[in-house]
């Protein structure tokens, strides 16, 4: 049997997942390519959860990452509704909740990520939905009227497109984040400001600071209780406080874990027939000159095309600076870079000017990202800068007189 004839397996039916099928096809896999994940449908996008789909915009078919039809004619049997239980690499063989034993030649791990549990009391109460899967946000629509009310825990992005998209459906929203300010974790404290300015005006009560101990529900009526005291009466409650990647198959089965799957840059784990891809990997970026956990779509792709190209014979290093979007209400939030010890933010347009500006972030006058709000000529400069390591002073970057796209000559 060749190298590329024999069963690859891979586990999860994500984003990565489906992106790896596809490229195992076009760079030569002739063997067969199955898909296990436990959801019970094709792969599909998760950013228009939170968005469009959360909003009734699309639907379940709509978001699909491709028909379902399409696997079958690449010769990609996809295997829904089935967890996989352990992993016997010495034998290669998966086990899966319903009895069978699956053998492989190369096993792939798409395993993704799943919402972080809440540390409150009545989290499992009816009307109280986490928000990551397409049976999470089907849970939460039925609980949408315009005459409604609704709580949100967590005021990162999840928690505020959410929060766009319920107003824009006619409910009352209050968001409830812990920190001093939202998105605290991932951005300035201008970028925080301006994003709860905006939420603010159109309708959401954001309180931040308050941290949630219960929810109570008494005949259908749920009040969130907070320390300080306050009460929040809410027909529904959204929890969004970050995901935590599924490693639990690749720990016990002995391969490398720190924070993730560990892997090289060819997306191979500590076992030469099996690499990761997405969510679930720790892998090392030269560009940032570290290992990185990236929790996005264009991260889960781009590293399932380096390991297709791994398990095909054809290796190309994934080096890839990070990027990110988040949509609320008429603004376009593009994230190029990582700000992570940042010590100088550069805002380009004014952050209150026609909800629209660029943040910089720059340490030792260095540029390591910048958050682009309905600037998108500013996005796609800002990622060449970063690719290709060119400097541009502060007072440069904040001069809308110069046209960004000089700063690449």
């Amino acid at each position: 049997m060749s190298s590329m004839q024999g069963r690859v397996v891979i586990v999860g039916t994500g984003h990565a997942a489906a992106q790896l099928a596809s490229s195992l096809r076009q760079q030569g896999w002739q063997g067969e390519i199955l898909l296990v994940g436990e959801e019970p449908c094709a792969p599909y996008q998760r950013p228009p959860l939170s968005k469009d789909y959360l909003a009734g915009e699309r639907t379940a078919d709509n978001i699909l990452i491709r028909p379902a039809a399409a696997y079958a004619s690449h010769g990609v049997d996809l295997l829904t509704g089935r967890r996989v239980l352990s992993i016997d690499r010495a034998t290669k063989m998966i086990a899966l909740d319903d009895g069978q034993q699956l053998s492989y030649q190369k096993l792939a791990l798409c395993t993704g990520a799943r919402a972080r549990p809440a540390s409150i009391r009545g989290v499992g109460s009816p009307g109280v939905f986490y928000l990551r899967t397409l049976a999470d946000v089907d849970g939460i629509r039925a609980n949408i009227s315009p005459d409604k009310s609704a709580v949100i825990i967590g005021g990162g992005y999840i928690g505020l497109e959410a929060a766009a998209a319920l107003r824009g459906l006619g409910m009352a929203v209050t968001l409830l984040e812990l920190q001093e300010r939202v998105l605290s974790r991932v951005c300035a404290p201008e970028v925080s400001d301006f994003y709860s300015r905006v939420h603010r005006e159109e309708g959401v009560d954001i309180r931040v600071g308050v941290e949630v101990l219960t929810i109570e529900n008494d005949g259908g009526v749920k009040t969130v209780v907070c320390s300080d005291g306050s009460r929040f009466h809410a027909d529904l409650i959204i929890i969004g406080v970050g995901i935590i990647p599924n490693v639990e198959l690749a720990e016990a089965c002995g391969l490398a874990v720190d924070d993730g799957i560990v892997v090289d840059e060819l997306a191979r784990t500590s076992d030469p027939d099996i690499v990761a891809a997405g969510d679930c990997t720790n892998h090392p970026n030269d560009l940032l000159g570290r290992r990185v956990r990236q929790e996005s779509v264009p991260n889960a792709m781009e590293q399932a095309k380096t390991a297709a190209g791994t398990l095909c014979d054809r290796p190309v290093p994934y080096q890839v600076y990070p990027w990110f979007w988040s949509d609320q209400y008429d603004l376009k939030l593009q994230i190029a870079g990582l700000s992570e010890g940042y010590d100088q933010v550069v805002l380009r347009g004014g952050k209150d000017r026609q909800r629209g500006f660029v943040a910089w972030y720059l340490r030792g006058g260095r540029l390591l990202a910048a958050d682009c709000i309905n600037r998108p000529k500013e996005f796609m400069v800002a990622r060449q800068l970063l690719a290709r390591k060119l400097a541009v002073a502060p007072a440069t970057l904040a001069d809308e007189t110069i046209d960004p796209k000089n700063w690449l000559s």
